[in-house]
């Protein structure tokens, strides 16, 4: 999986932090989430600011 799957990366974070809002979530945290999750295997150094408010959006419209 890699950062433009953004749709992918929400469902799994959805599964991996159930109890968690994704509006409290900072972004230094929502990375590290993204690069633990199992399926996940791209650089770093290709993560912004925009794919992360990307993957956070995505994440609250799965949870609501």
């Amino acid at each position: 999986m890699k950062w433009t799957e953004v749709e992918e990366i929400a469902i799994q974070l959805s599964d991996a932090h159930p109890d968690v809002d994704p509006l409290k979530v900072n972004f230094v945290d929502l990375m590290r989430w993204v690069m633990a999750l199992p399926e996940f295997d791209d650089d770093p150094a290709r993560c912004g600011e925009r794919i992360l408010e990307a993957i956070q959006q995505a994440w609250i419209d799965e949870v609501a």
